[in-house]
């Protein structure tokens, strides 16, 4: 057998998992771990086995989102994004549509292993997901359900290591006010538009940066400098490309703009556990983002 033939399955092989790693935008997925452990730093409960259960949902539900998300666009996306998996037939819609099913009933019943209170967010968590991704996206109200799927995230891993959730509520509406912000510049991302999304996604990343640098959380805050450098660190991120896209939107800056906004998740996730007294938590958290940032290089997270 000739060397070019040995080499076809790989190469099919290799292009095969590539279209699936796009599918499930692969970098992004580092961005879901932080709202699980922010929310157990946010009801000042040490991560046990019921928050990596809570983990698991979420990077399960998050990918079924991202399946569904392409399944749904996949008309839209063969005008505006003819390169993605579905449009160029690298997979198969029923594959797409079977793996947002498969992942969304894993995460589940993962939910359902944490106990009760985690199945009792992680139901309405599911339903939010599927709402955006099949009916609401392109609506008014897109950007505050994709804000409330976030922030039901985070109450997930509250629910899931200690069975509360309500000290856990302001730091979910962080998270969540920071979705809204990314969620309303995406809806510009393939034609450009108004630079008003990005200036509001500006502004908004500098009033978070300031409630996260507000010694306000009670006993359990953590020295002003390490949580300053969090903050710091989730402006920095977000803030720069949200600029240029408000001074140039293009598809081009808005994309980049994006992009910043979903890695940001990670240094604003890490602040809002050291906001809480959670260095050990904050720390592991931020150092999931030189891997997203690594990851992004090679694949898109939009």
């Amino acid at each position: 057998m000739s060397p070019r033939a040995d080499a076809t399955p790989d190469a099919g092989l290799h292009a095969g998992a590539r279209a699936w790693v796009e599918l499930l935008r692969m970098p992004a997925l580092f961005t879901a771990p932080g709202d699980a452990l922010a929310g157990a730093a946010a009801v000042a409960a040490r991560p046990d086995s019921r928050t990596l259960l809570a983990v698991g949902c979420s990077l399960c539900l998050y990918e079924a989102g991202m399946a569904l998300n392409d399944w749904a666009d996949r008309d839209e996306d063969a005008v505006d994004r003819p390169h993605r998996p579905l449009p160029s037939g690298r997979i198969g819609s029923p594959a797409a549509l079977t793996a947002a099913v498969a992942l969304t009933a894993a995460g589940l019943a993962l939910a359902a292993r944490a106990g009760r209170p985690a199945l009792a967010v992680a139901v309405p968590l599911a339903a939010t997901v599927w709402a955006y991704d099949l009916a609401l996206k392109h609506t008014p109200g897109g950007p505050a359900t994709m804000a409330a799927a976030r922030g039901l995230d985070l109450l997930l891993g509250a629910a899931a290591t200690s069975g509360r959730t309500r000290e856990a509520l302001p730091s979910a509406a962080l998270l969540g006010t920071h979705t809204l912000a990314v969620t309303a510049v995406s809806r510009q991302e393939t034609r450009g538009g108004s630079p008003l999304a990005p200036f509001a996604a500006l502004c908004t990343t500098g009033l978070l940066t300031l409630l996260l640098t507000y010694r306000g959380a009670g006993p359990h805050t953590t020295d002003d400098a390490f949580r300053k450098a969090l903050a710091a660190a989730y402006a920095a991120t977000a803030a720069r490309p949200y600029l240029h896209a408000a001074l140039n939107p293009s598809p081009p800056l808005t994309q980049r703009a994006v992009a910043g906004g979903i890695r940001a998740m990670i240094p604003l996730q890490a602040a809002l556990a050291a906001r809480s007294g959670a260095r050990t938590t904050a720390l592991l958290t931020a150092a999931l983002a030189p891997a997203a940032r690594s990851f992004a290089r090679k694949v898109s997270v939009t």
